[in-house]
């Protein structure tokens, strides 16, 4: 029975890295002999060329820094500004509080839908504007709940004592509360960084500037088109150049891939000790 457990469980990790791990084979092989077919565990002609192309191409890095300048900065944003709501929300002597819930837990259920969101980001002047990455995503409720959990499982005493020596709420939540909720901040902040780390549609919609284009959304143009050619006054990967390097379109795509997603990967080791911890954050009980 240990066995078959074992067993199942390895089968289940293989299929869920090898997709990953041949995407770098890919990624580490010469073009011409990829679009020969056979590539599954190792490059077979070794070779950096795809990523060369990658990194010499302006649009897709200018894209890169966008993508980059997003995630950190929408992070810190929505985790500050959710963690304060939450905080606020935690409190019973709060006035209205039941009805703050109740709309709250109501947008989670139903939207206003693709078209009208799109007249209010425009009404807004938020169209093909850096804030348009931002200002939406400031809240989310489900982490507004985990937080309120959270800060409401505190004792009480840390803040009454700090309070008789004269902290102010604002004090008591950066001095005491922050520190001790690093846990749930640390996980709820990396979900929010992958949420902006991988988000193309936004950008898709909201943004026709190729200045303000994240590196995501150039992909999904690319992989859509499955060639390689300028788009939108982006820099484009030449033919010709292709051609001196011996790359494909599926060689270059693979190593794109492999460019935009090992960066929020290497996230991961930094915020693991208190991973554990955070995510069992939503089990515990009001």
């Amino acid at each position: 029975m240990v066995i078959s457990i074992y067993v199942l469980l390895i089968l289940l990790s293989f299929s869920a890295l090898y997709p990953f791990w041949n995407t770098l084979v890919v990624s580490l092989n010469e073009g011409t002999d990829t679009a020969k077919g056979g590539i599954t565990f190792w490059p077979r002609e070794f070779s950096w060329a795809n990523y060369e192309i990658v990194f010499q191409d302006k649009g897709l890095l200018h894209g890169f820094y966008i993508s980059i300048s997003r995630t950190v900065v929408g992070t810190i944003a929505a985790t500050f500004m959710t963690a304060m709501l939450a905080y606020g929300m935690s409190k019973n002597y709060l006035m209205g509080r039941g009805y703050y819930s109740f709309f709250f837990i109501f947008t989670m259920y139903f939207g206003g839908g693709l078209i009208p969101t799109f007249l209010l980001i425009k009404s807004l002047g938020l169209l093909n504007n850096f804030l348009v990455f931002i200002i939406p995503g400031l809240i989310s409720v489900w982490n507004m709940i985990v937080f309120r959990t959270f800060f409401k499982s505190l004792p009480a005493g840390l803040e009454e004592s700090a309070q008789i020596d004269g902290c102010s709420n604002w004090g008591v939540f950066f001095k005491i509360v922050i520190p001790l909720s690093m846990p749930v901040i640390a996980t709820l902040g990396l979900f929010t960084a992958i949420a902006h780390w991988n988000d193309w549609f936004a950008p898709s919609i909201y943004i026709s500037n190729p200045d303000l284009l994240p590196v995501q959304t150039i992909l999904r143009k690319l992989l859509n088109a499955n060639v390689l050619t300028d788009a939108q006054g982006m820099d484009s990967i030449s033919v010709e150049k292709m051609s001196k390097k011996a790359l494909t379109s599926k060689s270059l795509i693979a190593a794109m891939i492999m460019v935009v997603t090992l960066p929020i990967m290497m996230v991961y080791p930094f915020v693991q000790r208190f991973f554990v911890k955070g995510v069992m954050v939503g089990s515990l009980k009001e």
